[in-house]
């Protein structure tokens, strides 16, 4: 009897414990811990992180070659050189081009003396006047002194084409800045038929800017003007000092994430030398507020009716206080109204 009502009580026990639990009316499974933090004054600022690249400008990445066509034999430059603007990079052989130009000055003298022949000839015969000569003689020295002046002028318009062409056997540098390469060597022929043929590559450095990829969830928050620091990977320990001075209305989608291009101009290179290409993080700096209340971003919540906090009334409980928000930075936002300085809201530990 004693082993029979022992079994009773151990299954009793058994079948309470395997029972599923149900918690309590009104209580949840996990009680939040929440902790009482103090609304105060403070300086808030925030940023827009990105990634970028340091592209060159318009204008400052320039390719020189030749509008001729010819045999490259002297290169005075090599990749990495520092040129200045209007400096002799190469040249061509001109040998066929400075016969052109010798060509051009024997046609021109021809014609200069066909000139003034029949300039003296035209002269004589207006003199003789039209009781010696017929007026048809005289029209005909005249039409042909003038056929030989528009003969000298064409002469004169060759000659300085072969100039010109024997001038572009001298490749110059259109702006100052490094060789970044090197596409034609010496001995080699180049043909100029279609299109003027790269012999070197230019780069400005002094004119460097950072092409800043935005998700499409800040971007709104960018404008023109905005100041803003980025790194690059060379360089860790130096901020770098820029503004937005461009935002490219056109996405780009990368693995489908939109991103948008916003153009950073480089204001500080705190003598630094950046290189095409390099690989920057990019903070670009939102509004900021000075000395505004202001309660962590965990404090606020939101709902149909607009944006509230939690507090402690005199019994313990909880209850809603309504605010009106005003600047939201990355770890606090500013309470416009409804919250009093050092009033205490509830926030999740």
């Amino acid at each position: 009897m004693k082993w029979f009502l022992l079994m009773l009580v151990m299954g009793g026990g058994a079948a309470a414990f395997f029972q599923p639990w149900k918690p309590a009316e009104g209580a949840t499974k996990t009680e939040r811990k929440l902790i009482a933090v103090a609304a105060k004054h403070r300086d808030l600022s925030s940023f827009v992180l990105a990634t970028g690249i340091v592209r060159p400008r318009v204008g400052a990445e320039v390719a020189a070659g030749s509008r001729v066509s010819g045999i490259l034999s002297k290169l005075h430059c090599d990749v990495g050189s520092q040129v200045k603007s209007g400096e002799l990079l190469a040249e061509l052989d001109p040998t066929e081009f400075e016969a052109v130009c010798r060509n051009a000055e024997a046609v021109l003298e021809n014609a200069i003396a066909e000139r003034d022949y029949a300039h003296a000839f035209f002269n004589r015969q207006k003199k003789m006047g039209k009781t010696i000569v017929s007026a048809d003689e005289i029209d005909l020295a005249e039409r042909t002194y003038r056929v030989t002046k528009a003969k000298v002028k064409q002469a004169e318009a060759s000659r300085q084409s072969a100039m010109i062409q024997l001038g572009y056997t001298k490749i110059v540098a259109p702006i100052a800045g490094v060789v970044a390469s090197v596409s034609t060597q010496v001995g080699e022929t180049v043909q100029a038929s279609f299109s003027a043929p790269t012999f070197v590559t230019i780069i400005d450095l002094d004119r460097l800017e950072v092409w800043a990829y935005v998700d499409e969830t800040d971007i709104g928050r960018i404008q023109v003007g905005q100041l803003s620091t980025f790194t690059v990977d060379t360089y860790m320990g130096t901020e770098f000092v820029g503004k937005v001075s461009a935002i490219y209305p056109k996405a780009e989608v990368r693995d489908n994430v939109v991103n948008y291009v916003v153009i950073i101009e480089v204001l500080e290179k705190h003598g630094k030398i950046l290189r095409p290409e390099m690989t920057a993080t990019v903070k670009i700096a939102l509004e900021a507020g000075k000395d505004v209340l202001c309660v962590p971003n965990g404090a606020i919540r939101t709902d149909a009716e607009g944006a509230y906090v939690m507090m402690r009334d005199s019994s313990g409980g909880t209850v809603r206080r309504s605010v009106v928000l005003g600047f939201r930075g990355r770890g606090f936002t500013e309470i416009a109204s409804g919250l009093a300085d050092k009033e205490r809201v509830l926030i999740e530990q």
